[in-house]
């Protein structure tokens, strides 16, 4: 064909994955800094920052995954039974998640407990998507185009260690996102911890990127072999500039900037995997026109996502545009 479908397509999933991780990621950030909030007024602030948008932030999960499963079956039917944990454990807490983000606000008895919920599911959603991560990283084993391993393959020291450094980089997404949309004492303590979740992000992040080219021969050439290592050096040095913008940011007390530079420390990560595992889908041995599936269903299933996705894009900026600003302490979305 004149296009490359399966690309195209794998392209497309690449920017689902990506659009949820942005969206999501302050969101899930939000609970993971839940039990730090001074009162339960600050709380609710936090709550009420993302209650509109929430939801629909998931949508890109949804595309993702069901996307993954229209258009690359090989891969759906290798990535599930490899990561059946994790993503169990992740679907099972943004459901208790979703859950506590209600019920907390229909009780005053019980309102603890959803607390604790939501910190919960929060968690463990965020360290379930970072070993998922860190386990299709490392590299699934594949045998007769079926899953070949064991039960516990996805836990390693390098996937729980990606785990921990998603956890932390929502954490700070969350830190961030309240900055730029709360005022006075929730804005200047979450700015505090956005400087030290700031640095630990980092630091996770240069621990995993110098990890990573160890996981796969492949991997290493393709970072560290001219004349590709050229285009390469240019993730190191977005992610330099973006790091000056991040503190320059905390420092001169802006508040969209850190937030922005902060989505940036994801968005370069994403591009760096993305550069290690290209052509692969299911590294090491399906590539993406291994996986796909025939450029019948791929061209069907792309008249549908040509005009959904933009459909989705508009309503996604329409509700961040009517929710733009500050939050009103004294009024809530609930």
């Amino acid at each position: 064909m004149i296009f490359d479908l399966a690309f195209i397509w794998a392209g497309l999933i690449a920017f689902a994955v990506l659009t949820y991780v942005v969206l999501d990621g302050f969101d899930l950030g939000l609970g993971i800094l839940f039990p730090f909030a001074k009162s339960d007024a600050d709380r609710d602030q936090m709550m009420n920052s993302v209650a509109p948008v929430w939801d629909g932030n998931e949508t890109w999960l949804v595309l993702g995954g069901g996307g993954l499963f229209a258009v690359f079956p090989l891969a759906y039917a290798v990535i599930m039974p490899a990561l059946y944990m994790p993503i169990m454990a992740m679907l099972l807490a943004l459901v208790f998640r979703g859950v506590s983000f209600e019920y907390r606000w229909r009780t005053t008895r019980w309102k603890g407990v959803w607390d604790v919920a939501f910190f919960g599911g929060s968690v463990i959603a965020a360290l379930s998507q970072g070993i998922a991560l860190g386990a299709l990283v490392q590299g699934i084993e594949v045998a007769d185009r079926a899953y070949a391993g064991g039960w516990f393959d996805w836990l390693t020291p390098f996937s729980i260690l990606t785990g921990v450094a998603v956890v932390v980089g929502y954490a700070l997404l969350g830190a961030t996102w309240l900055v730029l949309k709360t005022e006075n004492a929730l804005q200047i303590q979450m700015r505090g911890y956005a400087w030290y979740l700031g640095a630990a992000t980092l630091g996770l992040i240069g621990l995993v990127s110098l990890l990573t080219p160890f996981q796969d021969p492949i991997y290493f050439q393709r970072w560290f072999s001219l004349p590709g290592s050229l285009w390469t050096m240019l993730v190191p040095l977005v992610m330099l500039g973006l790091v000056w913008s991040f503190f320059r940011g905390l420092n001169d007390q802006r508040d969209l900037q850190p937030f922005l530079s902060a989505l940036g420390f994801f968005t370069v990560s994403f591009v760096g995997i993305g550069i290690s595992f290209y052509p692969m889908m299911v590294p090491p041995s399906l590539s993406i026109w291994d996986a796909a599936a025939p450029d019948s269903s791929l061209a069907f299933a792309l008249v549908g996502a040509v005009v959904l996705i933009p459909v989705i894009l508009g309503y996604t900026a329409y509700a961040y545009w009517v929710f733009r600003g500050k939050m009103d302490p004294a009024e809530g979305y609930h």
